[in-house]
């Protein structure tokens, strides 16, 4: 059994323990379920091309190809994997499923070019969505930046509200309490404060978030790409290099 969370980009893989019960009460979505023991984590960074492209977000239920369950396998154990040319048919899908399917292994597509950026990249890729979202964004000089890594405002000088101070975190790992609070120590109470995250954020540091004395806005990964999704057509020539989209057209129903 593979199943995915796609805030920490894992894939969760277990045995199935049990028949299927019915248990309406627990989960008015997901009524029938089974007891599955999970055993290992799969990073999907870690993953080959044509696996990543097999799995998807795995919003639908499909029975795994022979190669793509040994490479999550070797995976899991630490040993590098042998994939084998894919060449079984994937199964006849309606139009719906279909478009559901490509939604969100194109999101995953998008996630994983953003995590391919290096950490200036990324800040880069952040003051283009505050540009496109008609502020001015100003990118702190290379080194210690005290908590601050882009700074936006109407004017770009932080002279006109609202001023924007903006953290951009580039990691694998999320970010907790701590590291929230370390970025208000140093705020204006007239200040507005973004932090980005591609790592994700503890229930802690939200929390923090929630209880701090400006408005703060956590950025998750999934976030992130919302934002650029909803304003990629405003943004700069610069953003759009650092991560190309095309526009894809569907059948309307």
């Amino acid at each position: 059994m593979v199943t995915y969370d796609s805030g920490r980009r894992v894939y969760h893989l277990g045995k199935v323990l049990s028949g299927p019960s019915y248990k309406p009460d627990e989960n008015n979505e997901l009524m029938n379920q089974r007891e599955v023991r999970w055993e290992a984590q799969v990073r999907r960074d870690v993953l080959t091309v044509p696996t990543k492209n097999t799995l998807g977000a795995i919003q639908t239920l499909f029975l795994l190809s022979d190669s793509t369950r040994d490479e999550l396998l070797a995976l899991a154990k630490g040993k590098p994997a042998k994939v084998e040319e894919e060449t079984e048919q994937e199964p006849e899908q309606d139009e719906s499923q279909l478009l559901n399917e490509i939604r969100s292994q194109s999101r995953e597509f998008i996630k994983d070019r953003i995590s391919q950026l290096d950490p200036y990249e990324l800040q880069d890729l952040v003051a283009g969505l505050l540009r496109a979202m008609n502020y001015k964004a100003r990118i702190a000089s290379p080194g210690p930046d005290h908590g601050v890594d882009i700074l936006a405002s109407p004017d770009g000088f932080g002279l006109e509200q609202p001023r924007i101070m903006v953290e951009v975190k580039h990691r694998k790992e999320t970010m907790g309490a701590q590291e929230i609070r370390t970025f208000l120590g140093g705020r204006h109470k007239d200040d507005k404060g973004l932090y980005v995250s591609t790592g994700g954020f503890t229930k802690d540091a939200r929390y923090e978030a929630d209880r701090a004395s400006i408005p703060l806005t956590l950025m998750d990964l999934d976030q992130l790409v919302d934002a650029v999704l909803d304003h990629y057509e405003a943004m700069d020539t610069e953003a759009k290099v650092l991560l190309p989209l095309v526009k894809i057209y569907w059948p309307a129903s």
